[in-house]
């Protein structure tokens, strides 16, 4: 009586989880697993020592910061947590402080790695994420701009067409994270397609590009890949026409007479494969202009 007792007065504490060391250290853990992780934790620690190079903490600040960046790419706190498997608690101190103490000084090397591993990228905004509908606006206005209605890029995007229209026209600063990725990779498809050949009627193709010129809105050969999604950004509507003829020009030089590959051209150049893409397209297409008038 008196052992079941004191079992019942004093019950197993039970970890809420098993990611980190907190378990074993502060409740006891004997899974093996957990006990394989803190010997693998002691033994790189012990050697570490040895060679005088130990530091569990480092500067918060610039983890801080980091975190702060990442919320202006609409990367939440909680996305944050969530992909850097950070506790709520030790997000908390680090961005805040915790009642009267200021947010933390120091924060262990680990979880540091860890939160400044994230890049600032579109694949991990959430689908309900607000990001800045710059790059959106501009990659669907430039689809007009080369004969894609709106109303054939909102079938295609499953997008209803006012929703379309309030990205196209600017009424919408944002967009979701989903629609911004799923226009992205319409865009991608769509940039050197000819919508006649995917069954456009040409009166909606010569009205398309009517309004885009109407509204003097660039087409793709104006923008850049690397710098598309930028606010400050500027189509390059003056000179793109001789830049990319220059471009594909060296780049057949390069791969016809030097045995380069499109990508090492591309690099040999300093520009991006896509981007040598768009040259290389449009060089062909102005050509068999030439050739038919």
């Amino acid at each position: 009586m008196t052992t079941l007792l004191a079992a019942e007065a004093a019950p197993v504490r039970q970890a809420p989880h098993h990611n980190n060391l907190a378990c074993l250290k502060q409740y006891g853990c004997q899974r093996p697993e957990c006990r394989a992780r803190w010997r693998t934790y002691m033994n790189n620690r012990t050697r570490l020592l040895a060679y005088g190079t130990w530091q569990p903490y480092i500067d918060a600040e610039p983890v801080r910061q980091h975190v702060h960046m990442l919320r202006t790419y609409s990367i939440g706190i909680p996305r944050v947590r969530e992909l850097s498997g950070t506790p709520s608690g030790t997000m908390t101190k680090l961005l805040y402080g915790q009642g009267s103490r200021p947010p933390s000084r120091r924060v262990r090397a680990r979880t540091a790695d860890r939160i400044t591993a994230i890049r600032p990228s579109l694949e991990l905004v959430l689908p309900k994420a607000l990001v800045d509908g710059t790059g959106t606006r501009r990659r669907l206005r430039a689809l007009v701009a080369v004969g894609w209605p709106q109303l054939e890029l909102g079938r295609r995007l499953d997008m209803d067409k006012k929703s379309v229209n309030d990205q196209v026209n600017g009424v919408s600063a944002t967009a979701y994270g989903s629609t911004a990725r799923a226009v992205r990779d319409l865009y991608d498809r769509l940039w050197d397609t000819d919508p006649a050949s995917q069954g456009v009627d040409a009166r909606w193709i010569g009205e398309a590009r009517a309004r885009a010129v109407q509204r003097s809105w660039a087409p793709p050969a104006a923008w850049d890949d690397d710098y598309i999604d930028s606010p400050a950004a500027v189509p390059d509507l003056g000179e793109k026409v001789s830049a990319y003829a220059a471009l594909s020009e060296d780049a057949l030089w390069l791969m016809n007479e030097q045995g380069y590959t499109r990508e090492l051209a591309a690099h040999r150049l300093g520009i991006t494969a896509r981007h040598l893409d768009r040259a290389l397209t449009w060089a062909r297409g102005d050509r068999e202009a030439v050739d038919t008038r």
